[in-house]
């Protein structure tokens, strides 16, 4: 399950950019170099941020509490809408509406409907992992009741092949549909965004993108410290372009202003 909060409302961002492509940030620096490079959007997924700010899997070990925290903090780093993974709602129909205001899924995704302020300020996707484990007519079945309980868009996660991808586009046609592009992993097959709209997809993920090649950076990074080697210039910012990025001149405005 995954909401959307942010200044503009999700429809009018998707109208504008068809499909969505949705780089996951995790941390308020990422998040601010996504808009940087002019992204409309981003999302905030359990993947990258349970591995950057805890150096763990995302295996259940960390919850709605750290989470909450972790993706305020995330949410500083840019005014850009945003989607969020809710996961299966951190419990029942109480946790799930705790959790979109701060198992049965079909009255979660209720739950969620309900819990939101304002149909226009929460855009609520409903995801299903049934694929794998009981195959495409059962996924196809919960998708279905997961827009009929109120959903705005619907995300099957896990299609293996292009035949996959596209049965389950042709069984929803009409929705607003997500898919995942997990590179350095995953099983479905590579596709660029403009592909995946011609397919039927309004939004497509890419939760490890981002995440991926920056623990390669500070891999290498930290290597080289190790061994004593000077910091490669081409490679990484300086101190003038760091001190940009993270807005260091609208702090000194600031002060400038109150200070006169």
């Amino acid at each position: 399950m995954e909401k959307v909060s942010g200044p503009e409302s999700w429809n009018a961002v998707l109208q504008k950019h068809r499909p969505l492509v949705l780089p996951a940030a995790h941390d308020a620096l990422s998040a601010r170099l996504i808009e940087s490079a002019g992204f409309p959007a981003y999302q905030i997924g359990g993947f990258a941020l349970v591995g950057a700010r805890y150096g763990q899997p995302d295996i259940d070990l960390i919850h709605l509490g750290e989470r909450r925290a972790s993706i305020r903090d995330i949410m500083t780093g840019s005014s850009l809408p945003v989607l969020v993974d809710l996961d299966d709602g951190y419990g029942d129909v109480k946790n799930v509406t705790f959790a979109v205001r701060s198992e049965d899924m079909v009255a979660k995704v209720r739950a969620a409907a309900a819990a939101r302020s304002s149909r226009q300020a929460m855009y609520l996707i409903a995801r299903t992992d049934a694929l794998e484990p009981e195959g495409m007519r059962k996924a196809l079945k919960r998708g279905e009741k997961y827009l009929e309980a109120g959903a705005d868009a619907l995300y099957v996660e896990g299609p293996r092949d292009d035949k996959e991808l596209e049965e389950i586009a042709k069984a929803f046609g009409g929705a607003a549909l997500v898919t995942t592009m997990m590179e350095g992993g995953g099983e479905t097959p590579w596709h660029s965004p403009q592909e995946f709209g011609e397919m039927g997809y309004s939004m497509i993920l890419y939760p490890t993108t981002i995440i991926f090649r920056a623990a390669r950076a500070m891999e290498r990074a930290v290597a080289d410290l190790r061994a004593g080697r000077r910091l490669d210039t081409k490679e990484a910012m300086n101190r003038d372009e760091f001190m940009k990025l993270v807005g260091l001149e609208r702090w000194q405005e600031v002060e400038k202003k109150f200070q006169a």
